[in-house]
């Protein structure tokens, strides 16, 4: 109606299933994504760590971009994340290649309450994690496009493919719903394997 007024409409955003044949990565896609993020720019290390952490810990964007100091015990090697969306906070622990990277952002980090931040020492938005994680899939020639919520995805799936208990994903991921965390092992193709071994 508004169009037939001589206002202009937006175009209708596609929806992802029409964009991508699915939507989260493989580990292998995920290491891509990293090593591609690594080798692009001056802030390689802090884009690389950052896909690596929102994998590791399946961060939502908001969550990753406002991670701060005070959250990450380098000494006892645990993060403490707290989820958005009304999700359960939870402590994961860190591990070597996770504390090395941070260790080493630390150094540089120069009085900022965030981890992860601009020139300017505040903390990158969420748009600019959006643009880090698809420049490192175009780089990576992952061949879909790749948005930052498919790491998170990445990380349920691969913690349902290797055998994890639903109630451990569900409170790993801060899910208040565990049906949310169902549809990760409803789909992981490890529920199939021996089917058709002779």
């Amino acid at each position: 109606m508004e169009a037939s007024m001589g206002k202009s409409v937006p175009p209708k955003k596609p929806r992802n299933k029409d964009r991508r044949s699915r939507e989260y990565l493989t580990d292998d896609e995920v290491e891509q994504l990293i090593k591609a993020a690594k080798n692009v720019g001056r802030y390689g290390h802090r884009d690389s760590t950052m896909i690596l952490l929102a994998y590791r810990h399946g961060f939502r964007v908001s969550e990753l971009v406002s991670l701060r100091w005070e959250q990450v015990d380098l000494k006892l090697g645990l993060l403490h994340v707290q989820r958005r969306k009304n999700g359960i906070a939870t402590t994961h622990p860190l591990y070597g290649v996770e504390i090395r990277a941070l260790r080493q952002i630390g150094r540089e980090k120069q009085d900022t309450q965030y981890v992860f931040v601009t020139e300017r020492k505040g903390p990158l938005t969420a748009s600019t994690f959006r643009k880090i994680v698809a420049r490192a899939g175009e780089l990576a020639k992952i061949g879909l496009p790749v948005h930052p919520h498919m790491l998170r995805h990445a990380t349920g799936f691969k913690l349902a493919n290797d055998g994890r208990d639903t109630r451990a994903i569900q409170h790993y991921l801060g899910h208040r719903n565990i049906q949310h965390t169902v549809v990760y092992t409803e789909l992981a193709p490890s529920r199939f394997n021996g089917f058709w071994e002779k």
